[in-house]
């Protein structure tokens, strides 16, 4: 069980400009790819900065007629291949970006992953979501036997109920299930049977 890695959701081929590239032509390529940003690359295809629809906004009121390099926010906020999305999602909140260029190990760009990537997540139908945890969560991972616990999903929310063997068992199974892809919340109706007390009657 695990999160997706950004190399499974992003885009394979970038769209990128160059610091000399015109404000009208990355124009362009915004519109005709359907984009809101696109990376500055260097000669050697590493990020310098990207260019934002907002960036564009910005440069339509200097008068001159800009290039990527100078309408570019710097420095570029990059994601690599092997990132879990949660941790990419996490980067994307705390720089306020809507998209990340993907780097390899060369900081050469190798794709893009977007917000509306991220959200595609969030659109996995709840049989399979379901299906994962039963077999993965459950079986796999913690050995409970499927009949122990009932697992219903609904648009993401996954309700759980019926008994597990020991009373520490209960947060780790709605902990594991919250790190299911595609799982919006955890409603747990689970229960456990009391430790015993040594030397009660």
């Amino acid at each position: 069980m695990r999160h997706r890695s950004v190399a499974e959701l992003m885009s394979p081929t970038a769209v990128t400009v160059r610091p000399a590239t015109a404000f009208k032509e990355i124009a362009r390529l915004l519109h005709e790819f359907d984009i809101t940003a696109v990376p500055v690359v260097d000669g050697a295809d590493r990020p310098v900065g990207v260019v934002s629809e907002a960036d564009l906004i910005r440069g339509q009121g200097t008068g001159a007629a800009p290039t990527a390099e100078g309408l570019m926010t710097r420095p570029a906020v990059t994601a690599r291949p092997e990132w879990s999305v949660v941790r990419a999602a996490r980067v994307m909140q705390r720089h306020g970006v809507k998209r990340l260029p993907v780097v390899d190990a060369a900081g050469r760009v190798t794709g893009v992953l977007s917000r509306s990537d991220l959200i595609r997540l969030f659109l996995r139908s709840d049989h399979a979501i379901q299906e994962e945890i039963v077999e993965d969560v459950l079986t796999r991972t913690l050995h409970i036997p499927p009949s122990s616990v009932t697992v219903a999903v609904e648009d993401g929310l996954v309700t759980l109920s019926g008994t597990v063997s020991r009373p520490e068992g209960l947060g780790v199974v709605v902990r594991l299930c919250r790190s299911v892809d595609g799982v919006v919340g955890v409603d747990s109706r689970l229960s456990a049977p009391l430790p015993l007390r040594d030397g009660g009657n």
